[in-house]
Parts: C-alpha cells; sequence; structure tokens
C-alpha cells in the first residue's frame, strides 16, 4: 500500500500534506506589495505631475523627452534627457506593470531602473546648477527637484518590496528543507512491523 492509499477518499486538503513546490514556485513569481501599492501608485501619478511642471525655466519635462525647440534653447543637457526617460520607461511604466501583474522580475527591473534614475536626476540639478557664466539655461526647475525625491522615495519602496519578498522566499526553503527532512526520517523508521529496524529482530 503506498502513502497515497492511505489518505481516504474524502479528506480534506488540511489533511494532505503540503505541497511546498507549488508554494515556493507561486512566492518565486509572484510580489504581495500590500499597503505599499498605494504608496506606489500614488508616487507614480505624482512623478507624472512632475513631468509636467517645470524641468528648468519654461522648460517641462515632456519637452526634454520630446527634445523640441524649447528644450534646445534652454540648452537641456544629456543627463537631463536620460533622467526624463528613465522616469517614463522606469519608474512609471515598469511599476505600473510590476503593480498590476505583481511578477516578481517587475519589480526587480522597476527598482533597478528606478535607482538608475535617481541618480541621473541628481546629476541633471547639479548639471542645471553649473551651468557656465555665457549660458541662456536657467536652474533646476520645480519638476526636476521634485521629480529627483519623488524617484527616490519611489526606489526606497520598490527596494523594501523586493526585501520582504526576499524574505519570503528564504522562509518558504526553509519550510521546504524541513519537510524534505521529517520525510526523509519518516521513511528512515519505517519498518514492516512496528515501524524501527530493531523489530526486525523481534
Amino acid at each position: 500500500m503506498t502513502d497515497a492509499d492511505k489518505i481516504p477518499e474524502h479528506a480534506t486538503d488540511d489533511y494532505r500534506a503540503p505541497d511546498y513546490d507549488r508554494a515556493e514556485k507561486q512566492i518565486d513569481s509572484e510580489i504581495d506589495p500590500g499597503v505599499r501599492a498605494v504608496v506606489v501608485a500614488s508616487l507614480v501619478m505624482l512623478l507624472l505631475l512632475s513631468l509636467a511642471l517645470p524641468h528648468t525655466g519654461a522648460v517641462n519635462g515632456f519637452d526634454v523627452l520630446s527634445g523640441n525647440g524649447a528644450a534646445v534653447a534652454d540648452a537641456i543637457a544629456l543627463p537631463s534627457r536620460i533622467y526624463v526617460w528613465l522616469v517614463l520607461v522606469f519608474a512609471v511604466v515598469m511599476s505600473v506593470l510590476a503593480l498590476v501583474t505583481r511578477i516578481w522580475a517587475l519589480a526587480w527591473i522597476a527598482l533597478a531602473g528606478s535607482g538608475v534614475a535617481s541618480v541621473f536626476g541628481m546629476l541633471s540639478i547639479w548639471s542645471r546648477q553649473t551651468l557656465p557664466a555665457d549660458s541662456v539655461g536657467s536652474g533646476p526647475g520645480i519638476g526636476l527637484i521634485l521629480g529627483w525625491i519623488l524617484v527616490v522615495a519611489l526606489t526606497f519602496h520598490w527596494l523594501k518590496a523586493v526585501w520582504n519578498k526576499t524574505t519570503a522566499q528564504l522562509d518558504a526553503q526553509e519550510r521546504r528543507r524541513a519537510a524534505s527532512v521529517e520525510a526523509e526520517q519518516s521513511n528512515r523508521w519505517d519498518g514492516p512491523i512496528l515501524g524501527r529496524p530493531t523489530d526486525y529482530e523481534r
């Protein structure tokens, strides 16, 4: 008689051994941001709003994205262009995808992209503060400064979500390891009479 035959046909799921493989795979592929999802969604909305605010002078973030005449006239530097694209692609689009699908890999991509955007946001502010004396460009605008603060906050929240995910993975692996050890010990002491090796001599 196999172990499966020992389980009654009317047995509930609680009677059966937990499926650690399926649980671990689910934990490996999904995230559960919980209440943090509301914070992340709010930060994403505010980031979109920051792109509509002045990036520098009268040039807003969408002008920098398109590289139109106003951006060229205000001598927008390369760090600013890279920053706004990173914000749009990773901090906004990838964050929304990660929240909707709850796929762990997308959360990692959103975290990494937001982290890089934080660095380029700082470089953008610095580049607007160190313009040559004869430059026609303006200093950093409220949209640039606010957007940089928001993307730093978004990076922090994605880091916490990914870290909590990693902790859950480690817990699932530990439960699976303990279940494997328990099953191995149960099979080792399973004898034909009383279930112990000494019973063979009786």
